[in-house]
């Protein structure tokens, strides 16, 4: 099996921001960093060559700001993305913080209201009914246990921090010990960065906050990846289980334009033998120059406890 992991894709609505909806809440912050900086970086024809690109893959996953600043018009161009890359293969998404910016975007449950057709479980029964969506999300695929968690919470201008909460870690517990679950090598989708060894302050403003009682979840798990986006480049970390040990690894923004190959526009391709064990972690970078995907490897960054 191949996962082809992309993030960040950060869709703007094609008619541009109207001002009216933004000047008066936290999204003149995020107008502001678009005008700034992200409008200069964002490449709609280097997103649509990764969409294109992807599609060889057997399963898709998202890990979140899939929109820019949870605008309608962002929320319909980027569904119709999704939509068609979803007639070549199985898309799977999770949350970012700028997919829920506002609290009334929470309140009004506008990303499963768009997206729940791309979380939808295979073990309902087991998902915790959230304003963000159902999760979490479990989809069986061959030797996978697509697992989505939801970090994605409304903060206030400046603040990009995620929380998953006890309860959604509680139902995380036990959706790995369920004997489907258990017998793939399960595949973990979050926004927020798992490893995190900034200073506390700092974890507080733009990390995951409550990210040690999520590796204390997983610490039963003997393989697995545990996919993540937010940082805007590929990293990968190894993080040493009770068990054994995951592979933890971050994809960059889908439609970045930057010199640096680590944080350029791509996605990153994972492979799983039918008997579930991780063959290979690779990334696949955009090149301007030659208008072409190069592979690179993806080696381990650090090892972490």
């Amino acid at each position: 099996m191949r996962i082809a992991h992309i993030s960040d894709l950060h869709v703007l609505a094609p008619a541009g921001v109207e001002l009216r909806r933004v000047l008066f809440d936290k999204r003149v912050t995020g107008y502001a960093n678009l005008l700034l900086k992200r409008g200069r970086v964002y490449r709609r024809d280097y997103l649509l060559s990764v969409i294109e690109a992807v599609r060889q893959a057997d399963q898709v996953v998202v890990t979140g700001d899939i929109t820019n600043l949870s605008l309608e018009g962002e929320y319909e161009a980027a569904r119709a993305l999704l939509d068609d890359l979803a007639r070549s293969v199985e898309v799977t998404v999770v949350p970012g913080n700028h997919d829920i910016y506002l609290p009334v975007v929470l309140r009004e449950r506008r990303f499963p209201h768009h997206f729940k057709a791309f979380f939808q479980s295979d073990l309902p029964e087991l998902a915790l009914d959230l304003a963000a969506g159902s999760f979490p999300s479990v989809k069986l695929r061959g030797p996978a246990a697509i697992i989505g968690l939801s970090s994605a919470v409304p903060r206030p201008p400046f603040v990009s921090a995620g929380f998953i909460g006890q309860a959604q870690l509680d139902a995380l517990a036990r959706v790995l010990e369920h004997p489907e679950v258990k017998r793939r090598t399960p595949v973990v989708l979050v926004h927020h960065d798992p490893i995190d060894d900034r200073f506390h302050l700092e974890q507080l403003r733009s990390g995951l906050v409550d990210a040690p009682r999520l590796r204390n979840t997983l610490s039963p798990l003997t393989r697995g990846l545990v996919l993540f986006g937010h940082l805007h480049h590929r990293r990968h970390d190894r993080l040493t289980t009770s068990a054994g040990a995951l592979d933890v690894v971050c994809a960059t923004a889908s439609a970045l334009d930057h010199p640096s190959p680590q944080v350029r526009a791509g996605y990153n391709l994972y492979e799983l033998a039918d008997d579930g064990r991780i063959v290979s972690i690779e990334t696949v970078v955009w090149d301007p120059a030659s208008s072409q995907f190069h592979k690179r490897e993806l080696p381990i960054t650090r090892t972490v406890s």
